[in-house]
Order: structure tokens, then sequence, then C-alpha cells
């Protein structure tokens, strides 16, 4: 009966949080709505919605999202080649679990990992 997931992260600024996503990480915006406090962006399978948190404390943010993908060596590449920092503990690496992962952190200090089975 399930068929997706849509992860909902804080965002304390919807225009920095846009320009990470979308000019940054090559997302796009979709949907018709334009809430000043709600951002919908998506890429490939993969949609992660954000809501307004003005008051977020990037430093208290635990939000995280994982993400799958089937060529993690060419997304860290290309990360790499547009200058976008890769969390300090989480380069590029085989995991003992299975997994081929590294780890960013967006504006808000929201954490994804992208993740590829070995």
């Amino acid at each position: 009966m399930l068929t997706a997931i849509h992860p909902k992260l804080p965002m304390r600024d919807k225009a920095a949080t846009r320009e990470f996503y979308i000019h940054r990480l090559g997302f796009n915006e979709f949907g018709s709505m334009d809430h000043p406090a709600y951002l919908m962006v998506e890429k490939d399978q993969v949609q992660i919605h954000f809501f307004g948190f003005p008051g977020l404390d990037p430093k208290e943010n635990y939000g995280q999202v994982y993400i799958r993908t089937d060529n993690i060596d060419e997304l860290y590449r290309s990360l790499l080649d547009r200058h976008i920092s890769i969390h300090p503990n989480g380069p590029l690496e085989n995991k003992p679990w299975g997994q081929r992962e590294f780890s960013v952190l967006d504006p808000d200090h929201n954490l994804l990992t992208f993740g590829q089975k070995i």
C-alpha cells in the first residue's frame, strides 16, 4: 500500500534553501503553491519538502535524510566539481554495513547522506 516517502525538513530561509538545493545540488522546484514558508524540491525519484522554521538553531538541528543512488562515485565527483562541501565526518567510503556513503550539510545543517549498496 505505501508508495513513497517525502521527508519534511526545517528551513530558516526559503531563498537560501532554494539556492542550495536547486542551484548547487541540481534539484528542481515543483508544486503550484508559492507559500513563503514551504518549499518542495525533486530530483529523479526523490522529493524533499521544507517547512519554515525561522528560529531554528542550525547547531541544534538533527534533521537527516538518507538518499539512495545507483552511481555514488559519479554523484560524489559531481558535487566536488561544484565545490559542495562534504561533511568532515562523511567522506565517500565503504561502510561495514554494506553501503558506500558520503554526507553533506545544507544551510540549516540538515544532514543529507547518499548511499549505494556495495
